[in-house]
């Protein structure tokens, strides 16, 4: 749980509107991000590969494969993006900045595959002043961190139920096994509500008081409320989380 959580820090027609767009996926980290969870999801398909049988394990790595293949996963998201972002400039032209800049590099970090097993039994304990810790937890109610690191979570938990549906077929149709896991949202939600100050002290450790204001500050604005609700839809569906991997578009 606390491996996934580092993962949560785990998005017009007119063709200037899609250009920037593709700019905020690419500044904000996205594809970066998106690669990082393919290396944890790589590592939870070694740790199911000495418990399945064989048949079972193959089902797994083939239908988790294909629910998150980068192109069909930075497809979906992106298409979320846009029907949830009217406007990326105001993103676009914070995550630009020195400070955006500063605040992607430390998200990136702290989900490095390396940095994931260096704190797999959880992160150390931070200690901040009395400003900081308002500071953040601003921050951890501006962010939609709880919600996304449920949705991680899921997803992975999601490829096991899935693959067992595809096995035996009837088991858990009708989108039974999805709906199963979906009853544990609320339940992740609070469990990564407990560590989330600490989470986002430790990520943002890096920062400045006045940086860390004004993050919080683009983050609490109606720009930042939308590019993040924005984010969490486009989470969602990159991830898939509730849907069958039959049923995927790529």
């Amino acid at each position: 749980m606390r491996r996934l959580l580092l993962l949560i820090v785990m998005f017009c027609t007119l063709p200037a509107w899609a250009d920037n767009l593709d700019d905020l996926f690419t500044v904000a980290g996205w594809p970066q991000q998106r690669a990082h969870f393919n290396d944890a999801l790589s590592a939870a398909q070694e740790r199911y590969r000495n418990n399945l049988p064989p048949a079972v394990y193959q089902a797994l790595v083939n239908n988790s494969n294909q629910r998150f293949a980068p192109e069909a996963m930075d497809k979906r998201a992106k298409e979320q993006m846009r029907k949830h972002l009217p406007d990326p400039d105001p993103a676009l032209t914070f995550f630009q900045s020195p400070l955006g800049s500063k605040i992607v590099a430390a998200e990136l970090l702290a989900t490095r595959r390396d940095q994931l097993a260096k704190h797999a039994q959880g992160l150390p304990r931070m200690e901040a002043s009395a400003t900081r810790q308002l500071l953040i937890n601003h921050l951890s109610r501006a962010l939609p961190a709880r919600e996304a690191g449920a949705e991680v979570s899921l997803a992975i938990a999601g490829v096991a139920a899935d693959s067992l549906s595809s096995m035996i077929p009837g088991l858990l149709g009708g989108g039974q096994a999805q709906s199963m896991l979906n009853g544990q949202r609320q339940r992740l939600m609070d469990q990564i509500a407990g560590e989330l100050d600490n989470t986002l002290l430790y990520v943002y450790r890096d920062l400045s008081d006045p940086e860390l204001e004004e993050f919080v500050t683009f983050a609490e604005s109606s720009e930042g409320k939308t590019y993040y609700q924005a984010a969490l839809a486009a989470i969602r569906a990159g991830l898939a989380v509730g849907q069958s991997t039959s049923n995927l578009t790529q």
